[in-house]
């Protein structure tokens, strides 16, 4: 059968023909093959072979956008019904609250007082204000310590380079490497190794005594993060690397805020239970004292360390 024929065009001849040449779209129906005698075997064959993987590959992927969109359809649901409940959660739980300037809500008598009054013995913290953020609103500090997380992991999204994907970000990350490498920084490297030493050591100071001392895990952990900016100032990527980086840096947020979240969640468990628990206030003015608040400042200054330094390495160069 020639071309030309008008019974060319749609035969099987003609489907063969465009199968070879690429035009041939199999998603259309599949091609009903019948072997006649003149046909060439073997290109019958892989026309065959071809139409049924295609029919393969066009099922799966009809069902995987099938589930897909039923996953999209059930994942909207979900995040539409969540959002309701919490609004309507939030406003019956605003409706409770007392009336604005109510001299006799318990926010301008009872909390304060007993803040003040029995804050010490229920706590064993010298610092009120400690006692106050770590045992009494032991959450919300928690809370706090998670923004400061999620704002490192929204930063790393944002800033980071990706040498695998970007060959042209990693040569220009190579170069800022040797721009902001040290050279014979003899002044800077002189008073770093005066200075960090001083400035880790305050930093623990103030973090361990933050419940017995004006002080605590935000503004320790702050003066410990300066601390290792200007040793990484001084002495660059490679070599602040050694001990600080990412992985260290990962692996010091997430143990800070796992063991500060079940540590606080068993404390207001026995305590909401009245159940007996082995963390006591010991002796308000020791260093061991305040049952839990001297770990939980801990856990927040090291959170607050690794998130300003992150911040400076992430702002500066785009990576660890």
């Amino acid at each position: 059968m020639s071309r030309e024929d008008p019974r060319y065009a749609g035969s099987r001849w003609d489907k063969l023909a465009r199968w070879r040449r690429g035009e041939y779209d199999p998603t259309a129906g599949r091609l009903e093959l019948r072997e006649p005698d003149f046909a060439p075997r073997d290109e019958l064959q892989k026309l065959r072979k071809y139409a049924a993987q295609t029919e393969r590959d066009d099922r799966y992927e009809l069902g995987l956008d099938t589930r897909l969109r039923g996953f999209r359809r059930v994942y909207l649901a979900a995040a539409g019904l969540l959002a309701v409940f919490l609004a309507a959660l939030l406003l019956v739980t605003v409706s409770w609250l007392p009336q604005f300037g109510d001299y006799t809500a318990p926010e301008h008598n009872e909390v304060a007082r007993r803040y003040i009054e029995q804050g010490l013995e229920e706590t064993g913290a010298v610092n009120i204000v400690a006692g106050m953020i770590l045992d009494y609103r032991a959450f919300d500090t928690f809370g706090e310590s998670c923004v400061l997380f999620i704002a490192v992991c929204c930063v790393l999204m944002l800033l980071r380079v990706d040498k695998e994907e970007d060959p042209h970000s990693m040569a220009a990350e190579d170069m800022s490497d040797r721009y902001f490498e040290p050279h014979r920084e003899v002044i800077l490297q002189m008073a770093a190794r005066v200075l960090v030493p001083v400035s880790l050591v305050l930093g623990i100071y103030v973090v361990l005594n933050g419940h017995i001392s004006p002080g605590g895990g935000f503004s320790g952990g702050a003066i410990i993060g300066t601390g290792l900016v200007l040793y990484l100032t001084a002495f660059g990527f490679e070599r602040t690397g050694r001990f600080m980086n990412e992985t260290t840096v990962k692996l010091l947020t997430v143990s800070a805020l796992t063991f500060y979240c079940f540590a606080k969640s068993y404390s207001f468990y026995t305590g909401a239970n009245h159940l007996s628990s082995f963390i006591t206030p010991g002796v308000p003015g020791a260093i061991l004292s305040g049952g839990l608040i001297v770990y939980l400042n801990i856990c927040v200054g090291v959170v607050v360390a690794c998130t300003m330094y992150c911040f400076y390495v992430m702002f500066r160069k785009g990576g660890f």
